[in-house]
Protein backbone atom coordinates (compact mmCIF):
# COMPACT_ATOMS: atom_id res chain seq x y z
CA UNK A 1 0.00 0.00 0.00
CA UNK A 2 1.39 3.02 -0.62
CA UNK A 3 1.91 6.03 1.23
CA UNK A 4 -1.50 7.91 0.02
CA UNK A 5 -3.21 4.94 0.20
CA UNK A 6 -1.69 3.80 3.90
CA UNK A 7 -3.49 7.64 4.79
CA UNK A 8 -7.08 7.01 3.40
CA UNK A 9 -7.25 4.04 4.89
CA UNK A 10 -9.29 3.35 7.91
CA UNK A 11 -7.60 3.81 11.33
CA UNK A 12 -10.42 1.50 12.79
CA UNK A 13 -12.47 -1.44 12.10
CA UNK A 14 -15.24 -2.60 13.21
CA UNK A 15 -15.78 -6.12 12.96
CA UNK A 16 -18.23 -9.04 13.71
CA UNK A 17 -16.86 -12.42 15.30
CA UNK A 18 -18.85 -15.09 14.33
CA UNK A 19 -18.05 -19.02 15.74
CA UNK A 20 -19.20 -21.92 14.14
CA UNK A 21 -20.10 -25.01 16.46
CA UNK A 22 -22.19 -27.36 17.48
CA UNK A 23 -20.00 -27.68 20.56
CA UNK A 24 -18.80 -24.28 21.64
CA UNK A 25 -20.75 -21.84 23.92
CA UNK A 26 -19.72 -18.39 25.38
CA UNK A 27 -17.10 -20.20 28.61
CA UNK A 28 -15.41 -22.47 26.12
CA UNK A 29 -15.04 -20.34 22.52
CA UNK A 30 -11.30 -19.62 23.24
CA UNK A 31 -11.16 -19.62 19.26
CA UNK A 32 -13.98 -16.31 19.14
CA UNK A 33 -12.11 -14.95 22.28
CA UNK A 34 -9.02 -14.73 20.20
CA UNK A 35 -9.96 -12.92 17.51
CA UNK A 36 -11.82 -10.13 19.72
CA UNK A 37 -9.09 -9.73 21.76
CA UNK A 38 -6.32 -9.58 18.79
CA UNK A 39 -8.77 -7.32 17.00
CA UNK A 40 -8.76 -4.78 20.30
CA UNK A 41 -5.32 -5.07 20.77
CA UNK A 42 -4.80 -3.90 17.00
CA UNK A 43 -7.05 -0.99 17.80
CA UNK A 44 -10.08 -2.66 16.40
CA UNK A 45 -13.80 -2.92 17.45
CA UNK A 46 -15.93 -5.43 17.72
CA UNK A 47 -19.44 -4.56 17.09
CA UNK A 48 -21.34 -7.78 16.65
CA UNK A 49 -20.45 -11.43 18.36
CA UNK A 50 -22.25 -15.04 18.21
CA UNK A 51 -21.45 -18.47 18.80
CA UNK A 52 -23.87 -20.45 16.08
CA UNK A 53 -24.79 -23.85 15.11
CA UNK A 54 -22.84 -25.27 12.04
CA UNK A 55 -26.64 -24.77 9.84
CA UNK A 56 -26.18 -23.06 6.36
CA UNK A 57 -29.48 -20.80 8.23
CA UNK A 58 -28.13 -19.88 11.29
CA UNK A 59 -24.68 -18.64 9.71
CA UNK A 60 -26.45 -16.84 6.76
CA UNK A 61 -28.80 -15.43 9.68
CA UNK A 62 -25.98 -14.15 11.65
CA UNK A 63 -23.83 -12.58 8.77
CA UNK A 64 -27.18 -10.42 7.66
CA UNK A 65 -27.51 -9.71 11.65
CA UNK A 66 -24.14 -8.23 11.23
CA UNK A 67 -24.22 -6.71 8.44
CA UNK A 68 -27.43 -4.59 9.87
CA UNK A 69 -24.41 -2.07 11.98
CA UNK A 70 -23.04 -0.56 9.04
CA UNK A 71 -20.33 0.35 10.50
CA UNK A 72 -19.47 -3.60 10.65
CA UNK A 73 -16.78 -3.80 7.41
CA UNK A 74 -15.40 -6.94 8.39
CA UNK A 75 -17.18 -10.45 9.53
CA UNK A 76 -14.95 -13.08 10.86
CA UNK A 77 -15.83 -16.65 10.90
CA UNK A 78 -14.05 -19.02 12.74
CA UNK A 79 -14.92 -23.19 12.41
CA UNK A 80 -17.14 -25.41 10.37
CA UNK A 81 -14.30 -25.44 7.79
CA UNK A 82 -13.69 -28.92 8.10
CA UNK A 83 -14.12 -31.51 5.23
CA UNK A 84 -17.16 -33.62 7.90
CA UNK A 85 -20.56 -34.13 6.54
CA UNK A 86 -21.87 -31.52 9.11
CA UNK A 87 -19.35 -28.54 8.31
CA UNK A 88 -20.98 -26.49 6.23
CA UNK A 89 -19.29 -22.92 6.83
CA UNK A 90 -17.74 -23.16 3.30
CA UNK A 91 -20.81 -24.44 1.52
CA UNK A 92 -22.90 -21.65 2.70
CA UNK A 93 -20.53 -18.76 3.16
CA UNK A 94 -18.69 -18.91 -0.50
CA UNK A 95 -22.36 -18.79 -2.27
CA UNK A 96 -22.88 -15.04 -0.74
CA UNK A 97 -19.48 -14.07 -2.52
CA UNK A 98 -19.63 -11.38 -5.08
CA UNK A 99 -15.43 -11.40 -5.57
CA UNK A 100 -13.51 -14.43 -3.68
CA UNK A 101 -10.33 -13.21 -2.50
CA UNK A 102 -8.74 -16.74 -3.87
CA UNK A 103 -5.01 -15.35 -2.19
CA UNK A 104 -5.86 -15.95 1.46
CA UNK A 105 -7.05 -19.07 1.24
CA UNK A 106 -3.39 -20.19 -0.50
CA UNK A 107 -1.56 -18.13 1.80
CA UNK A 108 -3.29 -19.33 4.97
CA UNK A 109 -2.85 -23.15 3.35
CA UNK A 110 0.96 -22.11 2.68
CA UNK A 111 1.32 -20.55 6.04
CA UNK A 112 -0.14 -23.87 7.63
CA UNK A 113 1.50 -26.19 6.05
CA UNK A 114 4.90 -24.28 6.66
CA UNK A 115 4.11 -23.09 10.39
CA UNK A 116 1.59 -25.12 12.09
CA UNK A 117 0.26 -28.51 10.97
CA UNK A 118 2.50 -29.64 7.95
CA UNK A 119 0.52 -32.08 5.49
CA UNK A 120 -2.61 -31.54 7.49
CA UNK A 121 -3.01 -27.85 5.75
CA UNK A 122 -4.34 -29.94 2.76
CA UNK A 123 -7.49 -29.98 4.37
CA UNK A 124 -8.14 -26.74 5.32
CA UNK A 125 -10.92 -24.58 3.72
CA UNK A 126 -10.55 -21.27 5.01
CA UNK A 127 -11.85 -18.73 2.63
CA UNK A 128 -12.82 -15.03 1.77
CA UNK A 129 -14.71 -12.70 0.18
CA UNK A 130 -16.67 -9.92 -0.30
CA UNK A 131 -20.31 -9.70 0.29
CA UNK A 132 -22.52 -6.33 0.09
CA UNK A 133 -19.54 -3.76 0.80
CA UNK A 134 -18.11 -6.24 3.64
CA UNK A 135 -15.19 -8.42 3.60
CA UNK A 136 -15.74 -11.65 5.22
CA UNK A 137 -12.80 -14.42 6.60
CA UNK A 138 -13.41 -17.37 7.35
CA UNK A 139 -11.27 -19.60 8.99
CA UNK A 140 -10.63 -23.22 10.68
CA UNK A 141 -12.06 -23.02 14.22
CA UNK A 142 -8.52 -24.06 16.15
CA UNK A 143 -6.76 -21.52 18.29
CA UNK A 144 -3.79 -22.11 16.37
CA UNK A 145 -5.57 -21.28 12.89
CA UNK A 146 -7.72 -18.55 14.31
CA UNK A 147 -4.05 -17.34 15.70
CA UNK A 148 -2.34 -17.75 12.11
CA UNK A 149 -4.48 -16.48 9.98
CA UNK A 150 -4.90 -13.33 12.41
CA UNK A 151 -1.41 -12.40 13.08
CA UNK A 152 0.08 -12.77 9.80
CA UNK A 153 -2.87 -12.70 7.14
CA UNK A 154 -5.88 -10.49 7.98
CA UNK A 155 -4.61 -8.15 10.71
CA UNK A 156 -1.72 -6.76 8.86
CA UNK A 157 -4.16 -6.06 5.89
CA UNK A 158 -7.29 -5.33 7.31
CA UNK A 159 -7.15 -1.66 6.78
CA UNK A 160 -6.00 -2.32 2.94
CA UNK A 161 -9.07 -4.48 2.56
CA UNK A 162 -11.35 -2.37 4.32
CA UNK A 163 -9.47 0.58 2.20
CA UNK A 164 -10.11 -1.40 -1.61
CA UNK A 165 -14.28 -1.96 -0.78
CA UNK A 166 -14.62 1.32 0.76
CA UNK A 167 -13.00 3.32 -2.31
CA UNK A 168 -15.84 2.95 -5.15
CA UNK A 169 -18.36 4.07 -2.76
Amino acid sequence: MSVDEHKQAPKRVTCAVITVSDSRNAENDKSGKLMKKLLIENGHQVGYYQIIKDEGDEIRRAIHTAMENSHIKVILLNGGTGIAKRDVTIETVSCLFEKEIVGFGELFRMLSYMEDIGSAAMLSRAIAGTYRNCIIFSTPGSTGAVQLAMEKLILPELHHVVREIEKDR
